[in-house]
């Protein structure tokens, strides 16, 4: 599926992948000090994408083979039939969870991965679009534009022949891999700037970054998907095409971790009022409950 091998067998596309994935992995240990984890979370957090990561390939291949099956009636598992991004980030995402909150208070001896998961999402927020955007360069060179194939490296247009008086025809693609990648960038920029300038070390009662991201990308994968070159078909909803469904349950994801961010953000500053209040009075004087 990915022609144009470059080294050591590998293709371009193989080779985004590695450096997107070193590029995540030395960018999560930066900004995990610069927001004052400690060096067993900065242990786990990178132990952690690793481990996602290898479980987010194979649940993509998985994914992949669900969706073939659901098109031929036959499922196979084939790391070379390509891979699927929403299988691969669901099946990371879980994992990774998984050890955050399962692991991760018997590795650290303490409730430090619980208390820094906000600064953890934000981190998430910067770089997944930053590593989905290498990742779509690395499908430019597939020769195909989400399936619509080409002899154009960036599947824009094939040239297939010339009319009667001599003008050149061109089968044109919209070239949505292009578009993403450039669009992914762009919005990764956006987050890195929100988490080292906007944020600053401390975002304790700030705007969580995890749903700008999902929101953002949600309702660009929702709209980009009409400017495909192929059909990918329905699914449960007869008027949606996959990653159309998709797009919705990332904007529906933001909205929810917004809310549940609100209502504890909330209930903290409640509580600390009532704290603060409880201290005032007994300097003046007047005893506590327990006093009394």
């Amino acid at each position: 599926m990915y022609p144009y091998e470059v080294i050591f067998g590998m293709n371009l596309y193989d080779i985004c992948l590695t450096v997107a994935v070193v590029l995540v992995l030395f960018l999560a240990d930066r900004m995990g000090v610069y927001r004052g984890f400690s060096v067993k979370l900065q242990n786990m957090l990178i132990f952690s994408i690793i481990g996602a990561v290898g479980l987010g390939f194979f649940g993509a291949v998985f994914f992949q083979a669900i969706y073939n099956a659901l098109e031929t009636g036959t499922f196979v598992i084939d790391v070379n039939t390509g891979m699927t991004f929403y299988g691969g980030i669901i099946f990371g995402v879980v994992g990774f969870l998984l050890v955050w909150f399962v692991l991760g208070k018997r590795l650290c001896k303490s409730d430090e991965p619980v208390k820094k998961f906000g600064a953890v999402a934000d981190i998430a927020a910067c770089l997944i679009p930053l590593a989905h955007g290498i990742g779509r360069i690395g499908c430019l060179t597939a020769g195909c534009c989400h399936g619509a194939k080409t002899d154009a490296w960036y599947g824009i247009s094939m040239c297939y022949g010339k009319t009667a008086d001599g003008t050149w025809l061109f089968e044109k693609y919209v070239p949505v891999q292009l578009f993403e990648a450039i669009f992914l960038f762009v919005l990764a920029g956006v987050m890195f700037w929100l988490f080292f300038k906007k944020f600053g070390k401390e975002n304790t009662g700030r705007f969580p970054l995890l749903p700008v991201y999902t929101v953002a990308y949600g309702v660009w994968r929702f709209f980009i998907e009409y400017a495909r070159a192929d059909d990918r078909g329905a699914t449960i909803v007869s008027f949606l095409t996959p990653s159309q469904l998709v797009a919705i349950c990332m904007v529906l994801l933001g909205v929810a971790y917004f809310l549940l961010w609100y209502f504890f953000r909330r209930k903290t500053s409640e509580n600390k009022a009532e704290e603060v209040t409880t201290a005032e009075t007994n300097e003046g004087g007047v005893p506590s409950e327990n006093q009394q």
